[in-house]
């Protein structure tokens, strides 16, 4: 797993496990049951439902599926409960952002995450220029993975 996935991850955005995990399967026990109603008798055919119009057809789907889930997580709120009472600030600094979320910030594992970003060569062999494009970068990941990155952090 990539740094960056460690990074949604310690904002909520990403689970831990895929959700096909837990979802549970369907016996083995199926295909003799399926057997049964195959040598039964046909039943006779049943009355069609009444014509709907798209208005009652998408009632009722709605009513059917559960609410969506909220896809945006409030990151800013989060890194703020995080961020109070230390001298962090990850609005301005990747290495203050890896430190609040308790992820290696050492130059290594920003080499690391940024290569994992696409960061351009020219950029890497200057700390303080691979830095600045890589805060940029994560936030705007961030907002693109569901989190409520503010505007003004992104330009």
């Amino acid at each position: 797993m990539g740094l960056f996935n460690t990074i949604l991850e310690k904002l909520g955005l990403k689970k831990d496990k895929p959700e096909e995990a837990a979802t549970p399967t369907k016996p083995a026990v199926a295909a003799p049951a399926m057997a049964k109603e195959a040598a039964a008798p046909a039943a006779k055919p049943k009355p069609a439902a009444p014509a709907m119009d798209s208005k009652e057809r998408d009632a009722i789907i709605k009513d059917a599926l559960p609410p969506a889930a909220m896809s945006e997580v409030d990151v800013v709120k989060k890194l703020e409960e995080l961020s109070a009472g230390k001298e962090l600030n990850w609005k301005v600094s990747i290495v203050d952002l890896l430190k609040l979320l308790d992820i290696d910030s050492s130059r290594e594992a920003r080499n690391e995450l940024a290569k994992e970003l696409g960061c351009p060569d020219d950029l890497m062999g200057d700390s303080a220029k691979m830095n600045t494009w890589l805060h940029k970068t994560v936030l705007k990941k961030i907002a693109a993975n569901g989190g409520n990155i503010p505007k003004e952090l992104l330009d």
